[in-house]
């Protein structure tokens, strides 16, 4: 029984729940699974299709995006669903609860998700731990990204103190770091991707970064994740900033604020930021303002909007090196990893 028939059979008792109850519920079960060797027995992993990106060498270019798996609890069983890379987090210096409930929301006739979660995660001191504790980092299986971002109730002027202090405790167990500064899920957050604050908060980091290297004797890259709600010049910028601070990747793009595509829909007018289908085109609009600034100068992965393999092209083809996936998965099930890898192979 394929994996794709199994979750078409799953899917609909899924829906019937609370969306975040239901992200728990499948978290948990798929754990369940995958300690007892099962999971590995029902889906079917994509075949290899090594890329190096970053200097870091990739099993195949699709990945899991952050936000799945905020305090890095669920790395083994996710590993089996045959990810190219896992990225874990958001995670801050402090834990917190996030925002109220309810936060997350489906809205089945767009494909999309609106979720105003907050970066609820356990600490960054817990989510190392559990990045120790998983047989995927004790093995050295694959690329592990660890996204950190910044406390809530941190002032926006302090936001680098929390970003340096989650590198420094990440920093010896990553394969690279995702510094996260576009969720539209945090007071002021987007604030850090303008002018000054962004030039500020990249040259602590790229000077902590060479500190880092020094001491572990291991250089890990660090990517930049940013929103698709920005103009030509907004992006043109960012991506001048990009090089002149010599940040190794960056990764397009986070959730939109945009409603218009959901106008008038069930829970379409939620606070929180919308991904899924209705961010795919607003991304790969941003991938492709990257790819004309950047060139070859750093690497972009492409993240927003892949429901189907021929998704996960058109971000190659606007200008990704690598993708990655979240909503979808709530859609299409694993088998979307696999479907969107066979759409890359050779590309």
């Amino acid at each position: 029984m394929s994996d794709k028939f199994l979750y078409s059979l799953l899917r609909p008792a899924l829906f019937s729940m609370d969306a975040e109850r239901a992200h728990h519920f499948t978290l948990n079960n798929l754990k369940r699974l995958s300690k007892a060797g099962l999971l590995r027995a029902i889906v079917q992993p994509p075949k290899p299709d090594p890329r190096t990106v970053m200097g870091v060498l990739f099993k195949n270019p699709v990945g899991l995006a952050a936000g799945l798996d905020k305090d890095g609890a669920y790395i083994d069983a996710l590993a089996d669903l045959g990810f190219g890379s896992i990225e874990v987090g958001t995670v801050t210096p402090r834990a917190q609860p996030g925002n109220p409930l309810p936060r997350m929301f489906r809205l089945p006739a767009a494909h999309g998700i609106i979720n105003r979660m907050g970066f609820n995660n356990g600490g960054v001191d817990a989510f190392v731990a559990n990045v120790q504790a998983s047989r995927f980092y004790q093995s050295k299986a694959g690329v592990l990204g660890l996204n950190i971002g910044k406390n809530a109730d941190t002032p926006i002027e302090r936001a680098a103190d929390d970003y340096l202090h989650c590198l420094q405790k990440v920093y010896p167990y990553a394969s690279y770091v995702t510094v996260n500064i576009s969720s539209p899920n945090t007071k002021n957050l987007r604030q850090l991707q303008g002018g000054s604050e962004l030039d500020g908060l990249l040259a602590q980091l790229k000077d902590a970064q060479q500190r880092l290297a020094d001491q572990h004797k291991r250089y890990v890259p660090i990517a930049l994740k940013i929103a698709p709600d920005m103009d030509g010049d907004q992006v043109k910028n960012i991506a001048d900033a990009l090089v002149r601070h010599c940040i190794d990747g960056v990764i397009a793009t986070n959730t939109t604020l945009s409603r218009t595509a959901v106008q008038g829909m069930l829970h379409g007018a939620e606070a929180g930021g919308l991904s899924g289908a209705p961010v795919f085109e607003l991304s790969n609009q941003v991938i492709r303002l990257l790819k004309a600034e950047l060139g070859d100068a750093l690497p972009i992965i492409g993240v927003g909007g892949i429901m189907r393999g021929v998704d996960a092209q058109a971000k190659i083809a606007a200008g990704a090196q690598l993708v990655q996936l979240y909503s979808g998965l709530i859609y299409a099930g694993p088998a979307l990893v696999r479907d969107s890898a066979d759409a890359l192979r050779g590309a």
